[in-house]
């Protein structure tokens, strides 16, 4: 049986790289998950899948890629090193994909992760703090109904901050701990307030966020709430387990004319906010109930629908979230042309 030998190439700092994977480069062919790493070039040797992240559409088909080059290269050699940033046990998707084969023998060796610096620094005892860890780049899912100290790994840009900033909504919001390059010479510790988060961090791919108390959310506890809702009704009620995508079409465009209708009472005066939350609230049931089937297909969730127009916003508001100071906000006409050009290199790209 093949086999792959995964080993982790430490924090950052060159001192903290395992001899054990120093060994296992020289003694099997060798792979890197990246060469963005401060201490990927000690490994010269080594082929990278760096590729793979400028191919793939997707962070997620890019780790299959990953694994998939792995899986033909073990058949070839017989035996591999598969070495990774940090410590292959830490935020790892394709060791995990690679533990789910069944024709290879997987065999993982520990080693330090920027968690350890990070606790250093901090000063903190991640057990007896309760300390939870995040993904950055899935944020808003992983807080729900969450509260305590919390280190948020993988704020590698300036979207997964914004994501990070919109996804709590408070009176108070608390202020962040950043830490970058940890171990290196570049090492960079500081405090910022939330709302500046995405305007005065300049991140990189080895930047966590550190927030001592992370506070409930009305905004949040809603939406747990209403996702709770629509998940035991998929479970348990005949007909909303019934519906598909596209049985549930027609009934999207009813919601949604009747937001229209709302709106349009509003206006005159004939109608009532009331209304037009409650419908709002059945168009968003919609949204949140084929957010539930595609989250059942292991496609998508209520969450990457968030993120997505999220992003989508940050992307086509340059002149609110890049824009230098010294700039003049553009005139509506430019703002025009400028999301018609935005939208079109992004169709042109997709």
């Amino acid at each position: 049986m093949p086999k792959i030998i995964i080993g982790g190439i430490g924090p950052g700092a060159e001192n903290l790289v395992p001899e054990t994977s120093r060994t296992l480069a020289r003694d099997h062919p060798t792979f890197l998950r990246t060469r963005r790493h401060p201490c990927a070039q000690l490994f010269t040797d080594a082929k990278s899948f760096d590729d793979l992240y400028e191919s793939e559409s997707s962070v997620e088909k890019v780790y299959t890629s990953i694994v998939e080059r792995l899986l033909s290269e073990a058949e070839g050699h017989g035996t591999i090193a598969y070495l990774l940033p940090g410590s292959p046990l830490v935020a790892e998707r394709t060791v995990a994909l690679l533990r789910e084969q069944e024709d290879v023998a997987i065999e993982v060796i520990p080693s330090v992760s920027f968690l350890d610096l990070a606790w250093e620094r901090l000063r903190v005892d991640p057990v007896a703090g309760r300390v939870t860890i995040v993904d950055g780049q899935n944020f808003e899912n992983e807080i729900i109904g969450l509260t305590g100290p919390v280190l948020v790994a993988q704020c590698e840009d300036r979207f997964v901050l914004s994501d990070i900033k919109v996804s709590i909504d408070v009176d108070k919001p608390p202020v962040v701990t950043v830490l970058q390059r940890l171990g290196l010479e570049s090492e960079n510790i500081f405090q910022v307030g939330w709302e500046q988060l995405d305007r005065d961090v300049d991140p990189d791919h080895l930047t966590c966020l550190w927030v001592a108390e992370l506070p409930a959310t009305t905004t949040s506890d809603a939406m747990t709430h209403l996702h709770a809702v629509v998940g035991r009704l998929r479970a348990e009620c005949p007909w909303d387990r019934e519906q598909t995508h596209a049985s549930l079409v027609a009934g999207l465009i009813e919601e949604a004319n009747e937001v229209v209708e709302a709106i349009g009472l509003v206006e005159s005066d004939l109608g009532s906010f009331d209304g037009l939350i409650e419908e709002l609230g059945d168009l968003l049931f919609h949204i949140a109930l084929q957010s539930a089937i595609g989250e059942e297909k292991g496609i998508f969730d209520l969450g990457d629908v968030a993120r997505g127009i999220h992003d989508k916003m940050v992307r086509r508001h340059p002149h609110i979230f890049d824009r230098d100071p010294e700039t003049p906000m553009p005139s509506p006409e430019q703002l025009a042309e400028q999301w018609k050009a935005i939208k079109a290199a992004e169709e042109h790209k997709a």
